[in-house]
């Protein structure tokens, strides 16, 4: 034996299985499989860049979870104090027609009122005229949300407003009446009423556009002007459905009555209000007697623009600086302007020094003299004369 021994030069080597053909195919199919699905994942993911999105939505997450939570802030301020101070006195009020016990009522319209009295039994509010002119049924919603049926006291169609009763017990709060007179031009007007029927407690605010603003009113549609409704001008939204709500100040006073009647619809920004130190003595007057009595002078008129030019020169005989006045067209027996010398065909022009230059005009200034004495200045066969009512 040499150096290298033949037992330690051979390779120990033994005998191996043969493997399954069918085996060897299906551990290739596997690992195929497993390889594709791998590489469609990163391309499609790296594509649609799914890894940053994670990346960044990881981190997004973590900075958002990061930021602190603030609380609510309670705002105050003068005008939350005046609108909660008068917002439970603001009521809505639907109103209904047909015969209940026959073919039933129908809603015909919404508006809003103000309580201002309670008394008793019964609590009293302030509306529209036209808010509750021709109701055969009215209720009243009150803050709490329950409807309760409405007394009309009585209603005045030249002032737009009426008066309402209802059972007092749901009542428990009543609005506080301002001064109108105070009012300065720019300062706050909220307006708080139900719009739309159904937009119960809503709120604008504004400003006092105009403290004492005469608007022509026609209140019979026949294109005449009847009344010259004095007026607080805001631009706080006064609609149909806030009608009859308060216009309040910023001490939550109520310095006026909402009313889109006398507002013009085609223009924007303009609301009115009648003011409370006009409407006061309505009210009272509503309330205890279900009508404004008023002074009446006991003629019936007509605009001098109505009459023709032929009229004024031969009939009426007036100068030719005559151009604005009333006619008198007749005058009643035993009236207060037969007894101060007053007859047909004078052309009144100026009434305590104002002048006049329509019917609505003279009706205003007969209503204010309630009680008083009035001048009358007049013309007759073209010639000036004066004479004295006592109302």
């Amino acid at each position: 034996m040499g150096y290298y021994d033949d037992s330690d030069s051979k390779e120990q080597y033994l005998p191996q299985k043969k493997r399954n053909p069918f085996f060897t195919v299906l551990i290739m199919i596997i690992v195929a499989v497993v390889s594709s699905a791998a590489t469609v994942f990163f391309m499609t993911s790296d594509e649609f860049g799914l890894l940053e999105d994670r990346a960044s939505t990881a981190s997004s997450q973590t900075t958002t979870s990061s930021l602190p939570v603030k609380n609510a802030v309670a705002v105050k301020s003068d005008t939350t104090k005046a609108v909660d101070k008068a917002l439970e006195s603001v009521v809505g009020i639907y109103t209904y027609q047909g015969n209940q016990l026959f073919e039933g009522t129908t809603e015909t319209g919404a508006g809003s009122g103000v309580i201002y009295k309670k008394s008793g039994n019964y609590a009293y509010i302030v509306t529209n005229h036209h808010v509750v002119e021709g109701a055969s049924q009215v209720e009243v919603q009150v803050s709490e949300g329950t409807r309760l049926q409405a007394k009309v006291i009585g209603s005045d169609e030249l002032t737009d407003l009426a008066v309402l009763r209802i059972d007092g017990s749901k009542v428990n709060s009543v609005a506080e009446f301002g001064d109108s007179s105070s009012l300065t031009l720019g300062e706050p007007a909220i307006a708080i009423g139900n719009p739309l029927g159904f937009l119960e407690g809503s709120v604008t605010e504004g400003i006092i556009s105009s403290t004492n603003r005469t608007i022509p009113v026609d209140t019979n549609g026949d294109g005449q002007e009847d009344w010259q409704s004095e007026v607080i001008q805001t631009d706080a939204s006064i609609n149909p459905g806030n009608s009859g709500g308060a216009l309040i100040n910023i001490d939550g006073q109520v310095i006026g009555i909402n009313s889109s009647k006398i507002a013009q619809d085609e223009v924007e920004g303009i609301g009115f209000a009648i003011p409370m130190n006009v409407a006061k003595p309505i009210i009272e007057d509503l309330e205890q007697d279900g009508k404004v009595d008023r002074p009446t002078l006991g003629v019936r008129i007509a605009d001098l623009s109505q009459v023709n030019p032929v009229g004024r020169t031969e009939t009426l005989k007036l100068p030719d600086s005559v151009q604005e006045g009333v006619v008198i067209i007749e005058v009643e027996g035993s009236s207060l302007a037969e007894k101060a010398g007053l007859k047909q065909y004078d052309v009144i022009t100026e009434v305590n020094g104002d002048k006049i230059s329509s019917d609505a005009e003279l009706r205003r200034s007969i209503y204010e003299s309630n009680g008083k004495k009035m001048s009358i200045t007049y013309y007759r066969n073209g010639k000036e004369q004066t004479t004295t009512v006592s109302f």
